[in-house]
């Protein structure tokens, strides 16, 4: 099953970067996986969660609240 988000190129790029941190990150020292590692984390893969929220939402006021979440939008 597709989801419609899923057609959107800045979705699959967001993906893309999420892929690219978790890479990344796991070279970090030990005692950053909580820490920074987390924290990079966390923040590539809200930016695809909250552009997938964004697109289910049927007013555009409600889209545009999600898609300012992004840390991209930042």
């Amino acid at each position: 099953m597709t989801f419609p988000f899923e057609r959107l190129e800045v979705w699959q790029r967001a993906v893309d970067l999420a892929v690219v941190v978790y890479r990344s990150t796991a070279s970090f020292p030990a005692e950053e996986r909580f820490g920074l590692t987390s924290q990079l984390r966390r923040a590539a893969v809200s930016i695809s969660a909250n552009i997938a929220e964004g697109n289910s939402k049927t007013s555009g006021k409600d889209a545009i609240r999600f898609f300012s979440r992004s840390p991209s939008a930042h």
